[in-house]
């Protein structure tokens, strides 16, 4: 059964066993075992499907246990090439095909046989395409003309709400409904805060450093039930751009920004089909509804000038340890965090399971100047041999000289929150540690 018509699996396999059952029953046979693929595309090659794969393994099988395969209609089965490609094997391994339309066997050295089922698989394609236009022709009238939301998750910023009944009678007597979006109390603040940084001249990495820095919740960690498997370790420059690129958040809807394409598995087998993958529409094939249907979290004037606002540098910052500390919880590398006029650091990976020590999520937080205290002594030790005296080893006093040899030294500090120390591996794998409380 193919997807493209969304029929009930119990009825399409009911009238197209129907028809092979009158076909088989005329020639004094009988169907002794079922091949049918539920939820399948045409369009998916033979070896791919589950049914379609067990039928071909069963051709090789000297024991199959039947004679012929008949077929309920033959622009189910072979698709485009799908013919050409499999019916070899069918005469390879002496097991007859069976179509109703031509009223028994096909004969593989008739050209009449050949043509007919050859051009059932090209009108497989065609309507096949037929479908696929009449859909996409009116979903997108449905989005332009009625905005209607055509599912989907909501953006960020968003929920669904109920929007009553579906117009197709069919669908309402089943239960359907419409939806509309509507604004997130929590999350569409922080949307129009995104837009309101962007218009002052933030960069999508200041935008992210200052979200991250304040603890707001990203996409992904807001709604765990949804976002099982991307990561929730905080916002990122992918996120923030995806935000202000969307022009949902004017209120009004947009259809059409993805399509789906097919493309070959292997070039070099085209026998084994095609797979389905999503692609990125320009923009002037989106479809934008033509008047505002949800609240909108941010005027089409700002959104535009979002778009073309230039980032603006903010005041330069020094960050000499910038590469060198590393989380003592779940070992990835601290990053900058400005604060009160300083440099700190900060594990963004708060939400890993490492950061849970004792029952308690733990934030790795730890100040620049606190680490520099102790970083001289920590050179010292890491630059004494064993055995040798301390007072015999010259370090630099000043210290962005500090940060630089330990970074000739290869030197990465870890910053542990629970013990409050600063330890770093010699190459003799020994540990030097730093207290820092």
């Amino acid at each position: 059964m193919s997807t493209e018509d969304l029929q009930d699996p119990a009825s399409s396999r009911q009238w197209q066993l129907a028809r092979a059952g009158d076909l088989v029953e005329k020639a004094g046979g009988e169907i002794v075992a079922e091949f049918f693929d539920v939820g399948q595309s045409r369009a998916v090659a033979w070896p791919q499907r589950l049914e379609g794969g067990r039928l071909l393994a069963a051709l090789e099988d000297p024991r199959r246990g039947f004679e012929a395969v008949v077929v309920g209609e033959p622009q189910r089965v072979f698709y485009d090439n799908q013919y050409a490609l499999t019916f070899p094997l069918f005469v390879h391994f002496g097991v007859q095909l069976w179509v109703p339309e031509i009223g028994g066997a096909v004969d593989p050295d008739s050209e009449a046989h050949n043509l007919i089922m050859s051009m059932y698989a090209g009108m497989s394609k065609a309507e096949r395409r037929r479908i696929q236009l009449r859909v996409r022709t009116a979903m997108a009238a449905q989005a332009e003309l009625e905005g209607r939301f055509l599912g989907g998750r909501p953006p960020y910023g968003y929920r669904l709400v109920d929007a009553g009944p579906h117009p197709r009678p069919d669908l309402a007597a089943l239960g359907a409904r419409l939806h509309r979006l509507d604004l997130d109390s929590e999350t569409a603040p922080v949307v129009r805060r995104i837009f309101a940084l962007r218009l002052a001249g933030y960069g999508a990495r200041r935008i992210v450093n200052k979200l991250n820095s304040e603890g707001v919740l990203c996409p992904s960690a807001y709604d765990r039930a949804r976002n099982r498997h991307r990561s929730a370790d905080g916002w990122s420059v992918g996120t923030v751009l995806a935000i202000l690129a969307n022009p949902r958040y004017t209120g009004h809807q947009v259809w059409n920004k993805q399509s789906k394409a097919e493309t070959l598995l292997d070039v070099r087998n085209v026998g084994l089909g095609t797979r389905t993958v999503s692609r990125w529409n320009p923009g002037e094939k989106w479809v934008y509804s033509r008047e505002a249907v949800h609240p909108a979290i941010v005027s089409t004037a700002d959104f535009r000038r979002a778009q073309t606002t230039p980032a603006t540098r903010g005041p330069q910052r020094t960050y000499l340890l910038r590469g060198l500390l590393r989380c003592g919880l779940c070992g990835r590398g601290l990053e900058g965090a400005w604060n009160n006029g300083r440099a700190n650091y900060r594990c963004q990976a708060v939400r890993a399971a490492e950061h849970v020590v004792a029952d308690k999520r733990r934030n790795v937080f730890v100040r620049e100047d606190t680490v520099l205290a102790r970083l001289g002594g920590l050179l010292i030790r890491a630059l004494t041999p064993p055995g040798d005296r301390f007072e015999e080893i010259t370090i630099p006093r000043d210290l962005p000289e500090q940060a630089d040899l330990c970074r000739e030294l290869a030197l990465t500090l870890i910053y542990d929150p629970v013990a409050q120390t600063l330890r770093a591996d010699r190459g003799d794998n020994e540990r030097i540690i730093a207290y820092l409380r």
